[in-house]
């Protein structure tokens, strides 16, 4: 038994030996061929990025370490960027791409890479590429295509890397928690910044097979982002903006933004007070915004976005207005929908627009009254065709076309199509609509606080408007049916008291001028005259209700009444509070 033992020891000791030794050797062998390959594969880098792009990149490292046993390169201190002696030179040829890239980052990871793959086939095959915290520019340039002056080079990538690799295949490339810039490379102006962004690219492959497959993106299968947590004050420090997650693929050509805010920093009356003329305040939450069918390979070589539907849903727009406050010199004509589409910078077209369920509260303070009026319109819903500020879309098609439908101050039906010239000048653009029955008490939170009227009964049965608008106003018909009309006209209180009735005027009003019926009793039908002079300061939501609020007016026998401006009423509101101080001061000297 001793002797089994001893000799049973003495074969373990001889096999741990082995081991050992073997350990010992594929690790001496490992750090001689690391010493070797660094070398080599340093060299092989630079070469691969340097064919590839044809010369217009070049990549520098600190260190690079590798590790034959698990196949794996870990690259420190990386710095990609573009040789702009390159990049000038093809530019003035006019074959200079629009985006350049810089790029860098603390470390590069490849993992599981076949070694002897590139070595003996030369063919990289890895698991994985991890960017660790990148930084990244995004510069645009303004590239004038010109035609071929010398012979180009027209081969593909695959081509120019060949004699160098016969392929490429990695697993997956993944870009965590990044810093991304877009930069206007004319004068280095910042366009856009985003911080902690993800990025993934699953399976890329660049091989004699891929030049012509059409499902992949750039030689990948996808590519992937997410920006998560998005949180930003803007400049003039009235707002803060807020994004749960945006998503995007390219291969499924979408992109999906959750949780959209635009929150005001300051309550309504709060915030107007702030700013020196009237500017409307916006308070926004979208729940998603979702674009699909988006070309990313146009927007990347001609800086053109085209999607084939954006769709937003459950969200709820609020706007809110002071009249209290002085008139801008700015004309809102300019931001009209398309009038502000003509001024966005690069081209886009969006063939259909879709809106679901969107809620819009326009409301106003009125300085006469004291008191907040608001329009809603609420699940807003329907298409816009051809939003589009691209000459070539343009060409082709100058209109924009929205067919809406919505429940209107949250009693009654409205449907409205509204048709934009998307080159006019001047704004010009139609709509015409229905809205359904509605008792029009239902309307009383809107015409007492500005229209100064109160509706004691009244019922629509419907209406219908056809209008022409531009910046300037709005002319067009009406025909409005409805009943049993009673109003009471009303005056400002004194000394900031409610508002109140004119009890004789509005016998008179509801005796000799309200018409409380329309069509009449022997049936004949009046139709209105719509005629609205937009003030510089209205919206184009204020000129859309406006124009349909006059033409109520005329058809129940108002318009002989003149609408008092709020430009006016501000004046009036003024010159009161300095007569209420002069007599408050002139109390205080009194007593003294």
């Amino acid at each position: 038994m001793t002797v089994n033992g001893s000799g049973n020891k003495k074969i373990w000791k001889w096999l741990a030996g082995v081991l050992l030794a073997l350990i010992v050797s594929v690790g001496c062998a490992s750090l001689y061929f690391s010493m070797q390959w660094k070398p080599i594969l340093s060299k092989k880098i630079k070469e691969v990025v340097s064919k590839g792009s044809a010369d217009l990149y070049k990549i520098d490292f600190k260190d690079i370490h590798l590790n034959l046993l698990t196949g794996s390169v870990t690259v420190d201190s990386i710095l990609l960027s573009p040789d702009t002696t390159v990049f000038n030179t093809r530019r003035k040829l006019g074959h200079a791409p629009t985006h350049l890239f810089q790029v860098k980052l603390a470390r590069l990871r490849l993992r599981h890479i076949g070694i002897f793959e590139v070595w003996l086939h030369k063919k990289i095959l890895m698991n994985d590429i991890i960017l660790e915290n990148p930084s990244i520019n995004m510069i645009y340039n303004k590239v004038d295509k010109k035609p071929d002056t010398i012979k180009k080079d027209k081969r593909s990538l695959y081509e120019l890397i060949s004699k160098t690799l016969a392929a490429v295949r990695i697993g997956g490339i993944k870009i965590a928690d990044a810093d991304f810039d877009y930069i206007n490379g004319a004068d280095g102006r910042l366009l856009n910044s985003v911080k902690h962004l993800n990025v993934q690219i699953r399976d890329f492959k660049l091989d004699e097979t891929t030049e012509k497959d059409t499902t992949r993106f750039y030689y990948a299968k996808d590519v992937s982002f997410e920006l998560a947590g998005y949180h930003s004050l803007t400049k003039d420090k009235l707002y803060t903006m807020k994004v749960d997650t945006i998503t995007g693929s390219a291969t499924g050509q979408t992109i999906r933004i959750k949780g959209f805010k635009m929150i005001p920093m300051y309550p309504d009356l709060a915030f107007s007070r702030k700013l020196k003329v009237q500017k409307d305040r916006y308070d926004l939450v979208f729940g998603e915004v979702a674009f699909t069918g988006i070309d990313f390979v146009k927007f990347n070589t001609d800086r053109v976005i085209h999607a084939q539907s954006l769709k937003i849903g459950q969200t709820t727009a609020k706007v809110f207005m002071n009249r209290e406050m002085p008139p801008g010199a700015a004309n809102k004509g300019n931001n009209f929908p398309h009038m502000a589409l003509q001024r966005l910078p690069i081209p886009v077209t969006i063939d259909t627009l879709k809106l679901n369920k969107v809620s819009v509260a326009y409301t106003e303070y009125n300085p006469m009254s004291q008191q907040r009026g608001t329009v809603n319109i609420d699940e807003l819903t329907g298409n816009v065709l051809n939003v589009t500020n691209d000459p070539s879309s343009l060409g082709r098609n100058h209109f924009a076309v929205a067919d809406l439908n919505a429940l209107m101050i949250k009693a009654a039906r409205l449907d409205i199509v509204i048709k934009f010239n998307l080159l006019a000048k001047n704004g010009a653009f139609s709509f015409k609509g229905h809205i359904g029955k509605l008792d029009m008490v239902k309307l009383n939170p809107l015409a007492q606080p500005l229209g100064m009227v109160e509706i004691e009964t009244g019922q629509i049965q419907k209406i219908d408007f056809d209008v022409q608008a531009n910046e300037k106003g709005s002319d067009g018909t009406m025909q409005l049916y409805y009943n049993q009309l009673k109003v009471k006209l009303l005056k400002e209180g004194e000394n900031g008291k409610p508002v109140q009735k004119k009890g004789f005027l509005s016998f008179l009003a509801n005796t000799l001028i309200i018409k409380d019926e329309n069509p009449s009793k022997n049936g004949d039908l009046r139709t209105a005259k719509i005629h609205f002079e937009r003030p510089a300061g209205a919206s184009f939501f204020n000129l859309l209700w406006k124009s349909v609020f006059v033409g109520m007016r005329e058809t129940i026998g108002l318009g002989i009444i003149p609408m008092q401006s709020p430009e006016k009423s501000r004046k009036e509101v003024v010159n009161k509070l300095k007569e209420r101080q002069v007599k408050k001061a002139e109390r205080i000297n009194g007593k003294r």
